[in-house]
């Protein structure tokens, strides 16, 4: 757990929601990542249930990613 001072995160109802700059922050590199993989399969010549099977993994390990990063800052 983080310090009072050093809280990039609060807890809000089972989620986490930005409270410091660096807090947000963290959401440009998530966002990129989130945008860059789909980015990516519209680009390839993939079938819809290929790129959903690439980029619905990449984004749920994303996000447990940020939630646990949150977790850990809050």
């Amino acid at each position: 757990m983080a310090s009072g001072k050093h809280k990039w995160f609060m807890k809000v109802r089972g989620s986490y929601l930005p409270s410091s700059a660096v807090g947000w922050l963290t959401y440009i590199p998530y966002t990129a990542y989130l945008v860059g993989v789909l980015v990516f399969v519209l680009n390839q010549s993939y079938s819809f249930w290929h790129g959903l099977f690439i980029v619905l993994p990449n984004w749920i390990a994303a996000v447990a990613v940020m939630n646990y990063l949150a977790a850990r800052k809050s």
